[in-house]
């Protein structure tokens, strides 16, 4: 534990070589991590950590402590690895069936609230794709009169997003299935979500490792141009938009031209795109 001060043994040495550790497997905040992963195997906050760097870890947290560094400094994500992410006001538990949950996506959630008048507009909401229930979950919270349907491909992820509406308060507000996109629906809705997988396949092996090695290759491969998904979904929209309904999409950077343009072909009509924390179009908002 070269450069670590703290006796051996103590939350601070513990801390200190672990960042060390995961400094070395290219992170770029690697202290920071570090306590998150020794907080959560210790059962405590933080900031308890903090407290006390001399304080000494105990031996079931040392072996557990211990296994979750090894992988994260293998790659796989911290919140994966923690079993939790959180997303807009929401806590929810992720799995190895879906994305974890991205602060960019929360630029949908903006999109659909910017796209009707008030609260109230909103009844019927669908989220194609749902995965852990991240934005279906987020509009639901904001649009307190309106029931969700989720769907995804992937039968755990569905599952998991049914898990995560209890544990948030609104299992009672939504209702989850396994699907192909809206295949097996019959309705129309004031709201259709999706964020679907748009990464061209052939650049998936090039991704950053957390994603490449350990996310769904099926919630990240959008065909040969990262289009197959859109053209999917912007078939269906026609039939499953109410009057006045709008669809949020997500899409990666660099496709709001394509996309739009399927949009057009299908009959929709693009109102406009939000932006992610980067300043890059990341939601794309259409009207039948």
């Amino acid at each position: 534990m070269s450069g670590c001060a703290d006796p051996g043994g103590s939350v601070g040495a513990f801390l200190c070589q672990a960042g060390q550790v995961l400094r070395a497997a290219g992170l770029d905040a690697p202290r920071l991590e570090a306590r998150r992963l020794l907080s959560h195997a210790m059962g405590c906050t933080e900031e308890a950590l903090l407290r006390d760097p001399r304080a000494p870890v105990p031996a079931d947290a040392v072996a557990a402590f211990g296994a979750m560094l090894a992988r994260r400094a293998a790659r796989e994500p911290l919140a994966l690895i923690l079993g939790r992410a959180g997303f807009w006001t929401l806590d929810l538990e992720v799995c190895a069936a879906t994305l974890v949950p991205r602060a960019d996506s929360e630029a949908v959630v903006e999109a659909a609230l910017a796209a009707f008048a008030g609260p109230e507009a909103v009844r019927r909401v669908l989220d194609l794709g749902t995965g852990t229930g991240a934005l279906l979950l987020a509009v639901l919270a904001e649009f307190p009169q309106a029931f969700g349907v989720g769907v995804d491909l992937a039968p755990d992820a569905a599952a998991l997003a049914a898990r995560n509406a209890a544990a948030n308060g609104l299992a009672g507000r939504a209702a989850f299935l396994a699907g192909r996109w809206a295949e097996s629906l019959i309705g129309r809705f004031d709201l259709v979500l999706s964020n679907p997988p748009y990464i061209p396949g052939g650049e998936i092996a090039a991704l950053m490792p957390e994603v490449a090695r350990h996310e769904p290759r099926l919630a990240l491969d959008g065909g040969p141009d990262g289009l197959d998904a859109y053209r999917a979904i912007l078939a269906a929209l026609p039939a499953l938009l109410a009057q006045g309904g709008r669809a949020v999409l997500e899409i990666g950077q660099g496709q709001r031209d394509a996309v739009e343009s399927l949009a057009r072909a299908g009959g929709l009509l693009p109102l406009g795109a939000r932006a992610d924390l980067g300043g890059i179009d990341r939601a794309l908002v259409f009207g039948a």
